[in-house]
């Protein structure tokens, strides 16, 4: 993969929020009788406005290529915690449940993309953003949703901000855990991890100091080849010497099973680019379809996770760390490559993450101060970086620092909101089997939410705090018992 590929494949990854504003700002508000009469007339076969033929772009992208952006969107970092995962569910329930969880990721982006496609014909905009959908779904959508038009907008730019930041913590804690075992075994004493992921401080600003994409581009081409090599030696450790599937629980607990939805959640959820990834295509008809680029990319991301999550809780057991690769021997050769290879891919994907919520907070800053410069840019660069590697100083654990992401971010991001902006967009034409499916994603989607970022908090504060943890809990248990009661 060249250069000038990579750095096109980063730019699909950002979505562009002024690109399209005047253009939805003439559209947004025009009479839904009109919409209707557009869409009758290209139902009709009179066609007097395509946007998928409107759309001018420089360097489309092919079916191929799309998917390819994909997999490497959905194949991240996530993938790493999947043993544990399988480890919270059980062995044979994972399986189960992992497919289940694709599906509903799956489908929740299918509804965003469906309806993308919808607003296009009545607004006359050839692409838009996840944000840019929600606006304009709400603001033509029934009465009750148009004032909140702009307010919803704001939430989903907030929350894509908040998961890519809290993304980038998880990223620094990945990347000391991997060098501190390392450290540990070469040096043979302990020394706290926090240390770690404070050295990471500079290294880190260093890299968010890269102007732009384009310098990004070779970043991210190196960070590819890498994680292959990581996870290609990772999967041969998984695969070796594996023990009977007997010696494995095949169903986890009830008490641990929000945390396997969390963490798989985390690991699967791509709602954040697959706009950007349709907004770039070069038939972007295919992008659904029972054989389209969504499903089949997505139905190989879940084969991928399927294997090292089951293969991963399989050799390890109960043993399994939150990161698959801290499960590695030490003394192997092989096995220091892996964990080196992993934490400098993860150290590079960085700057992609954090050019992401740098894009979303600097687009505010400069609509609301207008005497801004490159100054300014680098020191909101280095405030960034520092807080997120405070967090991450503050809560050096993975496993429920990924649950609580994917229940907080994503279950909102990618089950809630995209069955939400289905309900405005079609809320003049809604059915049962609508209003049936989607009460049942919507209460998945909550449920995930309450019981995910519950679990995830008490398993940080047990980590840290165990009396703690155990008084919350029997807080907990005690309203459920008294609710149940009553």
């Amino acid at each position: 993969m060249t250069s000038q590929s990579v750095e096109l494949e980063l730019q699909s990854f950002l979505s562009d929020e002024n690109s399209k504003k005047n253009e939805l700002s003439q559209n947004i508000q025009k009479p839904n009788k009109m919409f209707e009469k557009g869409e009758v007339a290209h139902l009709n076969g009179n066609i007097d406005y395509d946007p998928f033929l409107e759309r001018n772009l420089e360097h489309p992208t092919t079916n191929g290529e799309t998917l390819t952006h994909l997999l490497k969107a959905s194949l991240g970092t996530g993938i790493l915690a999947m043993p544990l995962a399988f480890q919270c569910s059980g062995l044979i329930i994972g399986i189960f449940a992992t497919v289940f969880v694709s599906f509903v990721c799956t489908y929740c982006s299918y509804l965003l993309v469906k309806c993308a496609h919808t607003l296009y014909w009545r607004t006359k905009v050839s692409s838009m953003s996840y944000a840019d959908v929600a606006e304009v779904a709400f603001a033509n959508g029934p009465e009750w949703s148009r004032k909140f038009s702009s307010l919803t907008r704001k939430s989903i730019l907030w929350l894509l901000f908040v998961t890519y930041f809290g993304t980038c913590s998880v990223y620094t804690v990945i990347i000391a855990s991997n060098f501190h075992q390392l450290y540990m075994y070469h040096m043979g004493y302990e020394l706290n991890l926090r240390y770690f992921i404070a050295i990471l401080l500079i290294p880190l600003i260093l890299l968010s100091y890269v102007p732009n994409l384009k310098y990004l581009a070779p970043v991210s081409k190196v960070a590819n080849q890498l994680m292959a090599i990581g996870l290609s030696i990772t999967f041969y450790y998984t695969l070796c010497d594996v023990p009977s599937i007997s010696k494995r629980s095949p169903v986890g607990s009830l008490e641990t099973f929000p945390t396997f939805f969390c963490i798989t959640v985390f690991a699967m959820e791509a709602i954040g680019v697959v706009m950007p990834l349709e907004n770039n295509m070069k038939t972007p008809k295919k992008f659904l379809g029972v054989f389209g680029v969504l499903n089949v990319g997505m139905g190989g991301v879940t084969v991928v996770y399927i294997l090292l999550g089951f293969f991963g809780y399989l050799k390890y057991g109960e043993a399994t760390e939150s990161s698959i690769t801290l499960n590695l021997p030490n003394e192997d050769f092989a096995a220091q490559v892996a964990k080196i290879c992993i934490s400098l891919a993860v150290f590079c994907t960085y700057g992609l993450q954090f050019f992401v919520c740098l894009e979303i907070i600097w687009t505010k800053i400069q609509e609301n101060f207008e005497n801004t410069t490159i100054y300014h840019n680098y020191i909101l660069r280095t405030i960034l970086v520092t807080i997120s590697v405070v967090i991450a100083v503050a809560v050096p654990t993975i496993g429920p620092f990924i649950g609580l992401i994917g229940a907080f971010c994503f279950s909102l991001l990618g089950i809630v909101m995209p069955v939400v902006i289905e309900f405005a967009t079609y809320w003049d034409n809604i059915t049962i089997w609508m209003t049936v499916r989607n009460a049942v994603l919507i209460a998945i989607g909550i449920m995930a939410l309450i019981f995910g970022t519950a679990s995830s908090i008490t398993d940080i504060i047990t980590a840290y705090e165990p009396n703690a943890a155990q008084t919350v809990k029997s807080a907990i248990n005690f309203t459920l018992t008294n609710s149940t009661a009553q």
